[in-house]
């Protein structure tokens, strides 16, 4: 039997063997399906046997909830999207599950930078209020992570946002692409003014290959002000000098949306 990666058993664990609320550890977690601002859909499991049933339970498992309605109701979910230009013309949605305040901004802090699994399940919880994007599926989209650069790949020993993007892929049946890749003499974004980070992320991704199919759904763990996201969407629709020899009518041929765990400011 494959061994599982310590992020995914935490999660198991948490998903089926702690009922608790992974943020007040009190009171019992609430099935997504009851909670208000719910996106995903349940499936109604098959009850002929009890080991049909606990696959199914299994394999739709991002249909529960880890917080408690309590807890749940005291985070500000973000309804609405901001944009940011990528083209004359043209501009990026970027849809956030909350504010990076308490207790997301906490949470992906020791996740990102401490390898804290025990704040996992929570930022779980806020991957599964983004809406599903409408009209997107596994054969007419993918999802593009943020990339990290080698030398923070190195650092880290692992990277945050992928193992969020790769639980966001179960959760929306969309698979990840990993097509682009990020240059290596680029500094961290934190602390950097909004002109700062754009100066900064020029020139930051480059493209291996075309994308396979014309919905791109980029994401990142928190969008300060987008440059990331901006940088990002502008070299997959064709503004970077790096695409130009892949293919100079990209911008027509994709669509391009962008999700994050958090929206707000870093400081």
């Amino acid at each position: 039997m494959r061994r599982l990666a310590p992020y995914q058993s935490g999660l198991w664990l948490a998903e089926y063997g702690d009922v608790r609320c992974q943020l007040c550890r009190i009171y019992r977690s609430t099935p997504q399906s009851q909670l208000p601002q719910n996106h995903s859909s349940a499936i109604p499991l098959n009850t002929h046997s009890f080991f049909t049933k606990l696959r199914q339970h299994v394999n739709n498992c991002f249909d529960s909830g880890l917080l408690c309605s309590d807890c749940h109701n005291s985070i500000i979910w973000l309804p609405k999207s901001f944009e940011v230009d990528i083209a004359a013309g043209t501009s990026l949605s970027i849809q956030a599950a909350t504010y990076y305040d308490y207790p997301i901004r906490q949470a992906i802090r020791a996740f990102k930078h401490h390898e804290d699994m025990t704040k996992l399940p929570l930022l779980l919880h806020a991957l599964r209020q983004l809406p599903r994007p409408h009209g997107c599926h596994r054969d007419n989209s993918v999802i593009v992570a943020m990339p990290t650069t080698n030398q923070r790949l190195i650092k880290r020993g692992f990277d945050p946002v992928s193992i969020l993007a790769a639980q966001l892929s179960k959760h929306w049946h969309i698979p990840l692409w990993h097509g682009v890749e990020r240059i290596d003499n680029t500094v961290s974004q934190q602390g950097l003014t909004r002109a700062e980070r754009l100066t900064n992320l020029e020139n930051a991704f480059a493209l291996s290959e075309n994308p396979p199919v014309k919905r791109l759904l980029l994401f990142d763990d928190v969008a300060t002000t987008g440059a990331s996201l901006q940088a990002l969407g502008r070299t997959l629709c064709g503004q970077s000098p790096n695409l130009a020899a892949i293919n100079s009518q990209i911008s027509n041929r994709y669509q391009l949306s962008a999700y994050a765990l958090a929206h707000g400011s870093q400081l």
